[in-house]
């Protein structure tokens, strides 16, 4: 077992520094590389990696780290003036854009439930490619940055409720009685979180603060803890991840833990995107190609246009309208999860997850070319758009 972990480990890391750096060059997002390596080298490519099974179990807790640190980033006082800016525009777009997934879906012969669950797949942009694109001085200084990052951590949480929905459905029919108790549970996880913090935690973290080992252990630790008593309570890991990192979101060791996990979270999250990539069966591609790349054109038009016009009636200006509206005009990393998710819990068939992949893929890959070719960018080909 430890030979074969180590082998695993070095042909994933190993073919995804390759595939990454050609990723690099051709100016795409890293985790499409992770999910063509999957492809590649999967059960359904050329085979050399076939237990994955063992690297999807490992690669969740990448997922986990993820929704930690992006509650981490969360200061509710600071946060509430973009929300209620752009509440409107998130609402208004989301449902629109899971209407017509939903209208598509049908169109292409999927059932109600399916193309219900493609419809809200199609709902979420990709906060991944939308800051790794971002400049740093727009994501820390500029309203554009703002106006991005609050749309984006609210459709993080509409995509953290989906997927409570879909977890709680693992029957075909979602349970409703599940999904009260679910939802009972939330906010006693919540006040659970709360106390902690403040009675044990922050004590705990004023008396040996100078050694940043010991706060970097703790704070791996409340993340694992937080997720197993989400598990418990009947709730998902990934929601109790959440929840921890909103939790010392206030606390001022919140940067030093966010900065010191992001390694750790990639590491993790390199293993979950090759894990999906893995279980994409390249044989299905006739099947779902014409539906795709109809869909992800839809997503590519009607994004762009949408967050223009929601923008622009919020008096914002024209040239900022666009360069958001095309910052997000790609489907989400949330609707790879939500493929994922609906697939195991016998909600959608294996074809209809495939198409929800293959959609978001596509858009990843065209959106980011419209995005380093017309707007500012850490990797832009030119020097005038090239902003650090």
């Amino acid at each position: 077992m430890h030979d074969h972990l180590i082998q695993l480990f070095f042909l994933i890391f190993s073919g995804a520094a390759v595939l990454a750096s050609l990723a690099l060059f051709g100016r795409q997002p890293l985790l499409v590389a992770y999910i063509a390596l999957g492809a590649l080298i999967g059960p359904h490519g050329l085979g050399w990696v076939t237990d994955t099974s063992t690297i999807s179990q490992i690669s969740e807790i990448g997922i986990m780290f993820l929704l930690f640190l992006l509650g981490l980033d969360m200061q509710p006082q600071a946060l509430l003036k973009v929300f209620r800016q752009v509440t409107h525009i998130t609402l208004v777009s989301s449902l629109l854009f899971s209407g017509v997934g939903y209208a598509m879906g049908l169109l292409f012969g999927y059932t109600s439930t399916e193309s219900l669950i493609i419809g809200v797949a199609m709902m979420f942009s990709s906060t991944i490619v939308g800051i790794k694109l971002l400049p740093t001085t727009a994501l820390h200084h500029k309203h554009s940055g703002e106006l991005m990052v609050g749309m984006l951590l609210m459709q993080d949480f509409i995509a953290i409720f989906v997927l409570m929905f879909l977890i709680a459905g693992d029957t075909g029919t979602p349970d409703l009685g599940q999904l009260s108790r679910s939802f009972l549970a939330l906010p006693l996880l919540a006040v659970i979180a709360v106390v902690i913090v403040r009675y044990v935690l922050l004590p705990l973290f004023s008396r040996f603060e100078r050694i940043g080992e010991y706060v970097f252990l703790v704070a791996i630790g409340w993340c694992l803890g937080m997720s197993e008593a989400a598990s418990f309570l009947g709730l998902s890991r990934e929601i109790g991840a959440f929840v921890g990192g909103i939790s010392i979101a206030t606390c001022q060791f919140s940067k030093y833990i966010a900065l010191n996990l992001k390694p750790l979270r990639d590491f993790f999250l390199i293993l979950f995107f090759f894990s999906l990539g893995s279980g994409f069966d390249i044989s299905l591609i006739p099947d779902i190609a014409i539906a795709a790349a109809t869909i992800a054109a839809m997503i590519l038009i009607i994004k762009p246009v949408t967050y223009h016009y929601l923008l622009r009636s919020q008096s914002e200006s024209d040239s900022l309208a666009w360069d958001i509206g095309f910052r997000l005009g790609q489907n989400s990393e949330f609707s790879l999860l939500i493929a994922y998710v609906a697939f195991n819990s016998a909600l959608i068939s294996n074809l209809a997850s495939h198409l929800i992949q293959a959609a978001a893929i596509i858009t990843f890959i065209v959106s980011s070319y419209i995005v380093v070719f017309n707007f500012p960018t850490p990797i832009a080909t030119t020097d005038r758009l090239r902003r650090d």
